[in-house]
This record gives C-alpha cells, sequence and structure tokens, in this order.
C-alpha cells in the first residue's frame, strides 16, 4: 500500500522548543491512508485524539494490570497504567526536548491489543495459537489501530501516522516483520525507533515498577519490611522516616514511590542526554542508525532498578495469590478459544461471519486470528460472564 501524501504545514509552524532530533510533525512519514488536510491540528496530536476515543482505549479501565478488575475498586487497570505511562513520558519528553504529543500517544496506545487478565490473559492466548501463528499484544495494538478499529468512512483502523504506529510495535520476529512492510522494516535492519518510541518503552517500565509496589502493599502481598531491604524502595522509606516521623505509614509509602519515580526519572533523563551528546546525535536519522538505544538509565540506577524489579518478580508476580489468578484467567481464555475453534457460532454474527469468510480466503489460521481478535477485545467481566454463559448449565 503506498504512503499518503499530505498537505505539508506552512513554513511558518515550526518545531518550537524541540531537539534538532525529535520526531517533527512537519516531516512525518505519513498515514497509510491519504486525508484531505482539514486543519492546522498536529499530527500527533490528532492521533493522540484518535486514540482516546476509540473503542479499544475505554476497554482498557475494565482489563486487568496486576489484579483482575472485581479484585478492588482502587488497582490499576490497563487504563489507569496507560494513563501514567503518558504523563511520566510526557516529563521526559519535556525533559530532553523530544516530541510530546507523539510520546503521549505511543504511551496511550501501547495496550490497546492486550488480552483480559494481563499477562496470563496472553500467554493463555499464545499458547492456543502456537499452530496459528501465535499471539503477542504489540502486534495485536498494531493490529488494532490499523484495521479493527471501525470509526471512519474513508478507511478501516485509526489512520495513524507511521512514528505513532512504529512506536506501538515494541517487539516483533523477523518473521512477523516481513509481513509487516515499511513498519516492521527496523526489527530486518536492525534499526532503532524515534526517541520517543524508546522513552515510552522505559516510561512504561518506571509506571508498572512503582504503581505495583502501592497495589502489592494494598493487596497485603509484599510488605514494608521486606521492601525495605530493596536499595531503591529503602533509602527513600528511611529518609522520609527521619524527615517526616508524624506522618502515617501510608503517606510514608506514597512521598517514598513519589521520591523513587523522581530519581528513576531525573536518572534517565541525565543519562540520555549525555549519551545523545556523547554520540554526537544531529538528526533522527542519526537516532535511528544507532546501534543501540540512547534512552537508558545510568549504570548504578540500572543496578538498583533491576534489584526492584527482581524483588517483584519474587516475592509479588510469583505470590501464591497472583499465580491462583493467573491459573483461573488461563482457564477461561483456554476455555474460551478451543469452544469458539470448535464451533464458530458461539460467538456474535458479526464475528462468526468474519470466521468463516476467513477461514474461505486463507485457511484454518484466519479463522483463529479472528476468534483470538473477539477474545483479546474482551474485558474482564465479559471473558468471565462469556465463560458463564458457555460453560455454566445452571444458568440455561
Amino acid at each position: 500500500m503506498s504512503r499518503a501524501r499530505r498537505s505539508r504545514p506552512e513554513p511558518s509552524e515550526p518545531r518550537q522548543g524541540l531537539a534538532p532530533y525529535a520526531a517533527c510533525d512537519a516531516a512525518s512519514k505519513g498515514r497509510l491512508h491519504a486525508e484531505d488536510w482539514v486543519s492546522r491540528q498536529q499530527e500527533y496530536q490528532r492521533d493522540r485524539e484518535r486514540i482516546i476515543h476509540s473503542t479499544a482505549f475505554r476497554r482498557l479501565e475494565y482489563k486487568t494490570q496486576l489484579f483482575v478488575n472485581h479484585e478492588g475498586d482502587l488497582f490499576r487497570t490497563r487504563l489507569t497504567h496507560s494513563i501514567e505511562v503518558a504523563q511520566v513520558a510526557r516529563r521526559i519528553a519535556c525533559a530532553l526536548q523530544l516530541n510530546e504529543n507523539l510520546s503521549e500517544a505511543v504511551a496511550l496506545a501501547h495496550d490497546l491489543g492486550h488480552t483480559p487478565f494481563g499477562h496470563a490473559g496472553q500467554d493463555a492466548l499464545n499458547a492456543c495459537m502456537r499452530t496459528h501463528g501465535g499471539f503477542e499484544h504489540n502486534l495485536q495494538s498494531l493490529r488494532v489501530v490499523d484495521r479493527l478499529e471501525l470509526k471512519y468512512l474513508q478507511f478501516p483502523g485509526l489512520n495513524l501516522t507511521f512514528e505513532t504506529r512504529e512506536g506501538i510495535l515494541k517487539h516483533c520476529s523477523r518473521k512477523n516483520a516481513r509481513a509487516l512492510g515499511e513498519i516492521g522494516q527496523r526489527f530486518i535492519d536492525r534499526t532503532q525507533p524515534s526517541l520517543e518510541a524508546q522513552l515510552v518503552n522505559v516510561a512504561d517500565e518506571i509506571a508498572y515498577n512503582t504503581h505495583d509496589v502501592d497495589d502489592g502493599l494494598r493487596a497485603g502481598l509484599i510488605s514494608i519490611s521486606q521492601l525495605r531491604d530493596v536499595t531503591l524502595f529503602g533509602q527513600h522509606y528511611r529518609a522520609v522516616e527521619r524527615g517526616h516521623p508524624e506522618l502515617t505509614m501510608r503517606r510514608k509509602l506514597y512521598e517514598s514511590i513519589r521520591r523513587i519515580r523522581r530519581d528513576l526519572i531525573d536518572d534517565l533523563v541525565a543519562a540520555s542526554q549525555a549519551a545523545i551528546d556523547r554520540h554526537q546525535v544531529a538528526d533522527i536519522e542519526d537516532v535511528r542508525r544507532h546501534d543501540g538505544v540512547l534512552i537508558r538509565f545510568s549504570q548504578p540506577m540500572r543496578q538498583q532498578n533491576s534489584e526492584l524489579k527482581s524483588f517483584l518478580q519474587q516475592h509479588l508476580y510469583r505470590h501464591y495469590r497472583v499465580h491462583r489468578m493467573n491459573r483461573q484467567a488461563n482457564r477461561v481464555v483456554s476455555d474460551l478459544y478451543k469452544a469458539f475453534f470448535e464451533d464458530s457460532r458461539l460467538m456474535p454474527d458479526e464475528y462468526h461471519q468474519q470466521a468463516v469468510s476467513a477461514q474461505e480466503r486463507s485457511g484454518e489460521s484466519a479463522r483463529a486470528r479472528i476468534i483470538a481478535d473477539y477474545i483479546s477485545g474482551m474485558t474482564d467481566r465479559y471473558a468471565i460472564a462469556e465463560h458463564e454463559r458457555i460453560f455454566d448449565a445452571k444458568i440455561i
């Protein structure tokens, strides 16, 4: 498909405040489908607005981040996680004079293709799809914005810019990259995405490391006494205790997490700017040709952040209560997939017809992909309700 040509903004429209190596709206590689230039709105701002108004974005409100939606009202969901990632991303982009609108658009869209039940749901669906190309939520997020959202008369999907789509596609095998054309070429050529895409990857990590500490403590799965031995948390919590002994434990916790997030961001900005300067990066093409990512922590902070991640992996993500939730989630997703694969008439008519047409055109794997589209688009509670409707005889 040829890339759309669009009208250029007038020369007076600036790259105000942007570094020379930042992504610039006027230099965007464009969109998949041609659109008339109907306003002076910035390209990446338009992407951001389309993402926020998408159905897939609203569904994130009821999709698991760490805890299944019905576990509690105050735990993060995929929606609140995405908003936190966007906030961190904008802060980093501003400090580095990168494109804030592009950074926010990528952050808000990066989980649009995620399954219900978080990584447990993704793992289950990937196992079910193993002989049909597998399932990976980054690829599914791109599929959502390129094909599955149907809000516009002129084109399928959201017709986002190349740069936003590039940022969404964080991982990709060479096999899948070859099928994606231009957007997958960097995985074949081993080139880098924009700095805005790179910073969202790290903003994602900063957000979930810090908010998972909060959610894990709220759920009672980890404790302050355990976290004291983790360098990044312990040093800040002890400093808050010394300076503000009168605060409640909850307020000490919030202040400690805030300081951790601040230190991670400040270190990332300083280390990244140093790397950009050291390698004499002049423009975005220098970014793309560089042999590695330029948005990075310093070595000491990388070690401290890795220690925190290891702690969460061992004490939170492998906690028996989380494991139980994950087992239940795996069963729901696997049961639904098997049922729909055996009889696609169990799906709503729209998906049943798509599955039949896909198989007629391209075979069994195409039908399986439609089933994966349906399941991955479910919220936690919808998936649970579908499972009950299909497998619970008591509701007949």
